[in-house]
């Protein structure tokens, strides 16, 4: 029998600490397996995406996950993620992609930002959901005392400050933003810059999740080719991600959140440096979040016979 996990299902089985060890753990991993990204036009103004295989070493199941992704629409990303066993094939599951994809970005990230990032006050440029999850992955990894806050809508700017319960301020800018805060996460729909190197602090840290498709810009050539920039994927980043969105090759990317991780390479090399985190989104990590999911719900959800 297949388990179908819904949002209530799937945030009410889903745990922050375990989900951030097995993050960590699938970004330790070697990566043997090519990440497939397979997007493509619709018609009208959506998107559809097929990320597979998800795995992760020690886990006995693997992920395929097939979104369609509307900016409009409320939720914009719908779909389904496949849990399935890896000795057969059983599919064990039916998870809601909406809400396994933007808790894996947004834990994932908040990974890769504490891992990367100095102390101090924390903006938000962009104030949904995804950011929210970022915020409390970091707030989980590390403290936060001070959030500045910017979106293009101001009630909900103020709205996010209010339900996130730590100090901080509403602003009019992103600009404004990158002045007050020493760690910047930007998660918008954006197909312009919204900040340059002129915009930012010395020794400041910028994780940018909007620029995951084609076309979608958050942060200029020069600030990613001035700072040091860390990657999910290099060849996804200058494919489809903030590096080939504004004409910048591969070798912009200075390592992988899997290299630093592993101490292959440096992450943050000086107080002065301005790094960046520039994630695509790899299929493994919708792993990471559906199989403890999984094991959390067993027995509480409803299921369905695909044979009968």
């Amino acid at each position: 029998m297949t388990a179908l996990l819904t949002r209530s299902d799937v945030l009410q089985a889903l745990d922050v600490p375990v989900v951030l060890d097995a993050l960590r753990a699938g970004f330790l991993q070697s990566g043997e397996i090519e990440p497939l990204r397979i997007r493509t036009d619709l018609p009208g103004p959506g998107t559809a995406t097929a990320l597979l295989p998800g795995v992760i070493a020690g886990i006995p199941a693997y992920t395929v996950k097939v979104n369609a992704k509307f900016p409009g629409a409320t939720p914009a990303l719908r779909g389904v993620v496949c849990l399935h066993d890896t000795t057969d094939g059983t599919l064990l599951a039916l998870l809601d992609s909406s809400t396994i994809t933007a808790w894996r970005t947004g834990l994932a990230a908040a990974l890769a930002t504490d891992a990367l990032a100095p102390a101090g006050t924390v903006g938000i440029i962009g104030a949904g959901a995804q950011a929210a999850m970022t915020l409390a992955g970091l707030v989980a990894l590390r403290r936060v005392d001070r959030l500045v806050v910017h979106d293009v809508v101001p009630e909900r700017a103020s709205e996010f400050l209010a339900q996130q319960g730590i100090p901080g301020v509403v602003v009019s800018s992103p600009q404004e933003v990158a002045a007050a805060a020493e760690v910047v996460v930007l998660a918008t729909w954006s197909r312009e810059p919204l900040l340059t190197a002129a915009d930012v602090r010395p020794g400041s840290h910028l994780t940018t999740l909007g620029a995951d498709e084609p076309g979608k810009v958050e942060l200029s050539a020069d600030l990613l080719t001035a700072a040091r920039v860390i990657v999910d994927d290099r060849s996804l980043a200058a494919q489809m991600g903030a590096l080939g969105n504004v004409g910048l090759a591969v070798d912009a990317a200075h390592a992988t959140l899997t290299d630093v991780l592993n101490g292959v390479a440096a992450g943050r090399r000086s107080a002065e440096e301005v790094t960046v985190y520039a994630p695509v989104g790899l299929p493994w990590q919708d792993l990471a979040v559906a199989w403890p999911v999984y094991q959390a719900s067993k027995g509480d959800f409803r299921t369905v016979d695909f044979l009968s």
